[in-house]
Parts: structure tokens; C-alpha cells; sequence
């Protein structure tokens, strides 16, 4: 079975056939490959945009622990 082999995420075989029918009939079959280049193009910058944002939150994290560092260390040198 398909369901088996490619992992749907809880949606049966019938149902993805009737959704992709649905699709040609609303955008065309010409249309379809511009749509999905699109939606690729979209996830690959949601997925950049994601990697740069974890890139600066670690960035962050570590200004932070330097910055504490440095006050702990300062606190120390006064008492």
C-alpha cells in the first residue's frame, strides 16, 4: 500500500487523489509546476530564515553568558 511506503501524515490515499483532481481542475495542468517551483522556493527561505534565526539567538545566548561572566566577576573583585 501507498500508506505504507510514503508516510501522509494521517491522510488516506482516496484523499490526496481527490485534492490533486481539485487542483487541476481549479489551476490547469500548465499551471501546477509554477505553483509547486513557488512553494519550494518558499520553504527554502523559510528554512533559511529559520537557520539565521537560530544563528542569532546563539549569538545572543553567549553575549548573555559573556555578560554575566563579566558581572559575576566584577561582584567579586568589589566584595
Amino acid at each position: 500500500m501507498i500508506s505504507t511506503i510514503i508516510p501522509l501524515g494521517g491522510v488516506a490515499p482516496s484523499e490526496l487523489i481527490v485534492v490533486v483532481a481539485i487542483a487541476l481542475l481549479l489551476f490547469g495542468g500548465k499551471k501546477i509546476p509554477e505553483l509547486m517551483k513557488g512553494l519550494g522556493t518558499g520553504i527554502k527561505e523559510f528554512k533559511q530564515a529559520t537557520r539565521e534565526t537560530n544563528t542569532n539567538s546563539a549569538m545572543a545566548k553567549e553575549a548573555v553568558t559573556e555578560s554575566k561572566s563579566t558581572i559575576d566577576t566584577e561582584n567579586e573583585s568589589v566584595k
